[in-house]
């Protein structure tokens, strides 16, 4: 099965642009790849270079964002392989739809999926505890 997923608030808390806090995604995620199901990382992170103007000199320079770089890392480093990335890489033999193709979508915004709401008025995030169980009722962890 491929499974899109999303990032900010998914894998991690709300803390764009940096890297948020764990929140227990990693173990999930790593079960689904063992048993054979293949994660496409789907996010608005993106990597750009834009243009900014230093205020005293009036000199323009270029600054490079990394900030889908940096969610990639992520999974490198918790040892998460990804199937792709913003696509699937089947996808363009049968469709030019800009939309990564996946079994299922499994994103803080979607309707239903199950969150976490911190006390301190934090904005929700996944709860990875819940998505486990409701992948073990649906079948897809065994």
């Amino acid at each position: 099965m491929e499974i899109c997923i999303d990032f900010d608030g998914t894998c991690v808390t709300h803390e764009f642009p940096e890297i948020g806090k764990d929140i227990g995604a990693e173990e999930v995620l790593k079960e689904l790849v063992n048993k054979g199901h293949k994660l496409i990382l789907f996010t608005m992170r993106s990597d750009r270079k834009k243009k900014k103007k230093d205020k005293l000199s009036n000199e323009t320079f270029i600054v490079e964002e990394n900030r889908l770089t940096e969610a990639v890392q992520w999974f490198e480093k918790k040892g998460i392989p990804l199937y792709g990335i913003q696509k699937n890489p089947t996808q363009r033999f049968w469709t030019s739809s800009p939309k990564a193709y996946g079994h299922l979508y499994i994103d803080d915004a979607a309707l239903g999926c199950p969150l976490i709401y911190p006390e301190n008025g934090d904005r929700a995030y996944a709860d990875w505890e819940k998505i486990r169980q409701q992948l073990i009722e649906n079948g897809i962890l065994r």
